[in-house]
């Protein structure tokens, strides 16, 4: 039988936002988000702003009419019950017997004292485990994932759009976990100075002058390739990155696996499914460098089979850059708070959306440009542009 939810009185509500909680109610129901103030695609300042309050109608909108998901997820935050004053006033009188009690026993010898009460466990789960009812969900979140998933058949797709705020465990093997996983400045890391090599490696082959466009067809008509050139190639690699960002995004990405399909369903909450299923695992927001080099080989080689050499090195650099900022951008886009009104915070608002309510639009995340020609940009209406 389930504990009764605890509750509070408004002043316990104001001596915790006091202390820099952030508590909101929703008519009568209280919720802690000082864990998520950051994370809130409208600003931080906008929560703290409504510490205190009812935040029923803002859920409601306008400007914004949370989700089915943003609803949900705001359950993960529920602390208790706001208590009427006469209910206040009953457990001030509890809290006096209760304390006289202490006292009592304080004032005992020390073999009079009872030795029979056990101390409470202490968890070793993440603290933000809490945030998922294990009896209720279609998983067993105490063993690994990827394993499970696959048998979830029809009831996969509607259970990893419904974000949670936890960590996600996919192997068995610590080893194979740990490739799982990776700090956003690892990609900078590893992946700048590359960039950087290959960008002098391509700008001092082109000052050469020995490259030239078109030259497998004939001599006469090839178009030389100077190293001033450099600059716009790169840039040409960058803007096709953001064509390759979308494309991959949409149609790997968000891919809907048949509901028979246990390897093709396990395959894709490998390569998204996750970060949908738990779009705050700060370990899980940017690409290994170990699956990514596999991957970047291959696009090295296709342009090398497309390009003269040092010509598909140039475009494979800038394309190689953009997938480095947009890494960079992705996780920020997740954890950072820009500021109102800035290109990163309308992207920021533009990309929570799609986690939480248009999974089947938004695939731009460093850029909404593609989205655009191919009609899948979100509705325009549907904005934090707004603060009350």
């Amino acid at each position: 039988m389930a504990a009764p939810p605890r509750s509070f009185s408004a002043a316990e509500v104001r001596a915790r936002c006091a202390q820099g909680s952030c508590v909101v109610r929703c008519r009568r129901r209280l919720y802690d988000l000082s864990g998520f103030v950051r994370l809130h695609p409208g600003g931080e300042q906008l929560l703290r702003r409504r510490a205190g309050t009812d935040v029923s109608a803002a859920l409601d909108g306008p400007p914004h009419r949370h989700s089915a998901n943003a609803r949900r997820w705001l359950e993960q935050y529920y602390l208790g019950e706001l208590r009427d004053d006469d209910d206040e006033e009953e457990e001030e009188e509890e809290e006096e017997e209760e304390e006289g009690s202490r006292q009592v026993l304080a004032s005992c010898p020390e073999t009079e004292k009872p030795t029979d009460v056990a101390a409470p466990p202490v968890s070793r789960l993440d603290p933000r485990c809490k945030t998922v009812d294990v009896d209720k969900d279609l998983v067993d979140w105490r063993r690994p994932l990827l394993w499970q998933v696959g048998y979830l058949g029809e009831k996969y797709d509607e259970w990893v759009h419904q974000p949670v705020d936890r960590p996600i465990r996919l192997f068995h093997s610590d080893f194979l976990e740990s490739l799982s996983k990776t700090a956003w400045y690892v990609v900078f890391l590893v992946w700048t100075p590359v960039v950087l090599y290959l960008s002098w490696v391509s700008y001092t082959s082109l000052a050469q002058g020995n490259t030239r466009l078109f030259s497998s067809f004939t001599t006469e008509y090839s178009i030389p390739v100077h190293k001033y050139y450099f600059p716009f190639i790169f840039l040409l690699g960058m803007f096709l990155w953001s064509l390759l960002e979308y494309l991959i995004h949409r149609f790997v990405f968000h891919m809907k696996p048949p509901a028979s399909n246990y390897y093709l369903i396990t395959l894709h909450f490998l390569l998204h499914g996750q970060h949908h299923k738990s779009p705050f695992d700060s370990s899980r927001l940017v690409f290994p460098p170990v699956p990514a080099s596999l991957v970047i080989g291959f696009f090295y080689g296709v342009l090398q089979l497309l390009l003269p050499e040092v010509l598909g090195l140039s475009v494979f650099v800038g394309g190689l850059c953009g997938y480095v900022v947009y890494d960079m951008m992705h996780y920020y886009l997740h954890y950072g708070s820009p500021k109102k009104g800035t290109y990163l915070y309308g992207l920021k608002a533009y990309h929570v959306k799609h986690h939480f309510e248009h999974q089947k639009s938004g695939f731009g995340i460093s850029t909404r440009f593609w989205d655009r020609p191919f009609r899948t940009l979100i509705p325009e209406e549907e904005t934090f542009e707004k603060e009350d």
